[in-house]
């Protein structure tokens, strides 16, 4: 049965489950175990988590062993900090410190200081890379961690925390839907698929790396199932660290607005009913715990005020994107842009010629940048159609969640590469996983090879990353 063809009306607020006394006094493991939901998402994320990174470990310490540690091709690598670890500390550090690794290694070392005269030529480019990923690695390095495992501890703790987060938000979303649809099991799946999808996408050993896309996703999935829930304190903090390691935070914002406003919401049931109002109305009243979502912005602006006190600028992290290329362009041009470079780069390829280059020259050799090119067309084509089942299958506030944070990589492209970085970008925005593994619940026979394709892009990537050539 076709999804966009089932009216789902919103139920009332369920009211909390009661629990027995004795359940209070029970310990965090004795209350999962009792819970066959959490259980079973625990089970599962955990399972993603281990097997996916030890095909990441595999793909990248044997590349390295096979080829050797590759050129660093001029990216920004002081000594010290990815390298240096003895024969095994260097092949282990491989798939995880690479390329933007040494930013928050160096912050994390160093901080912000103005006076930091070794590394004076990069200090524009420094303040792109928000503080609290860093701040958690110098944290974790006092007690003796070597700052790479502190970063690799906190991105895997963050990346399991997020799974189990992005299993138990697909069942909440999809279950009912999955009922209606005539499968009972269909949402157990999906949340399932959801979070191999997740663990296994090609860019995923990032979520490993000394990178802070892990612990922004699981402080976004976090924001999400405590909006859902009614817990605003929580959606303030959430957001405000969210906010506080990286730029996108600020776009959680808008979905948690949503959900206060419109929904849907498990704590309380809608103040007005569907359809006795303009559907644009709020369908919630606010309360005074809409003040705690004042808090999401907070962390944006005070790693702003931050940077100027210590004598750069608020806006510095706007501005230090320049150092890669990128400039505002006009909302979403990128697109168009990464379209045209995709269809120069197929051109370049099938010409096979290095004389004549059809786009815009880029360092390097020019069938390499149209690969490049070419690749993150397929992402692109990838993201709209995602965006699409999104907004038919999710509530509304995760498609807008979506557009709103792909607006900012696609104004803000780069001339040689407009699409730059942009499967990294889409690694983090977990509804796009959830609508995959609820449209693979639906195609048993794809389920597989296409999980199995994605794993082994994963590896081929992975090898890439830690042979210091540029992916994404």
């Amino acid at each position: 049965m076709s999804t966009e063809t089932i009216d789902l009306a919103e139920p009332p607020a369920p009211s909390a489950p009661e629990r027995p006394a004795a359940g209070r006094s029970q310990g965090p493991l004795a209350r999962l175990r009792a819970d066959p939901q959490r259980a079973r998402a625990a089970r599962e994320s955990g399972r993603a988590l281990w097997s996916s990174r030890l095909l990441v470990w595999a793909a990248g310490v044997g590349t390295v062993l096979a080829f050797g540690f590759g050129p660093v091709r001029g990216a920004f690598n002081p000594p010290g900090m990815t390298r240096g670890f003895g024969r095994i500390g260097d092949l282990l550090a491989a798939p995880a410190a690479r390329w933007d690794a040494a930013w928050y290694l160096v912050i994390a070392h160093y901080g912000y200081r103005p006076d930091l005269g070794h590394y004076l030529p990069a200090i524009t480019s420094r303040d792109a890379f928000f503080p609290l990923y860093p701040l958690g690695i110098h944290v974790v390095a006092l007690v003796g961690t070597p700052p790479i495992l502190a970063g690799v501890l906190i991105s895997c703790a963050a990346l399991a925390g997020a799974l189990y987060g992005i299993h138990r938000l697909t069942t909440l979303e999809l279950g009912g839907r999955a009922m209606l649809a005539g499968g009972a099991d269909r949402g157990a799946r999906a949340a399932s698929l959801a979070v191999l999808v997740t663990a296994l996408a090609p860019m995923a050993f990032f979520l490993s790396a000394v990178y802070s896309e892990s612990l922004y996703l699981a402080l976004s999935v976090g924001l999400f199932w405590s909006a859902r829930n009614g817990r605003w304190a929580w959606v303030g903090v959430l957001g405000m660290l969210a906010g506080a390691t990286r730029s996108a935070g600020l776009v959680l914002a808008l979905p948690a607005v949503m959900i206060y406003l419109y929904g849907p919401r498990e704590d309380r049931a809608a103040d007005f009913a569907r359809g006795a109002r303009s559907r644009l109305l709020p369908r919630y009243r606010v309360r005074r715990d809409a003040l705690w979502l004042a808090l999401l912005p907070l962390g944006v602006i005070l790693y702003g005020a931050y940077l100027g006190l210590e004598g750069g600028g608020a806006l510095s992290p706007l501005k230090a994107q320049n150092v890669w290329g990128r400039h505002y362009a006009g909302p979403f041009v990128a697109v168009w842009e990464g379209a045209v470079a995709g269809w120069d780069g197929a051109l370049q390829l099938l010409a096979g010629s290095t004389r004549h280059i059809y786009f815009p020259a880029a360092p390097g050799s020019p069938s390499v940048a149209a690969e490049h090119n070419l690749l993150l067309l397929a992402f692109l084509a990838f993201a709209a159609a995602a965006i699409i089942g999104v907004a038919r299958t999710l509530p509304a506030a995760y498609g807008a969640y979506v557009v709103a944070a792909l607006a900012l990589p696609l104004s803000y492209p780069v001339r040689a590469q407009p699409l730059m970085s942009l499967p990294r970008f889409l690694l983090v925005l977990f509804p796009l996983s959830i609508w995959l593994g609820w449209w693979l619940a639906a195609h048993p026979r794809l389920q597989r090879p296409l999980i199995a394709l994605s794993a082994l892009l994963m590896c081929l990537f992975t090898a890439e990353f830690s042979t210091w050539h540029w992916v994404a």
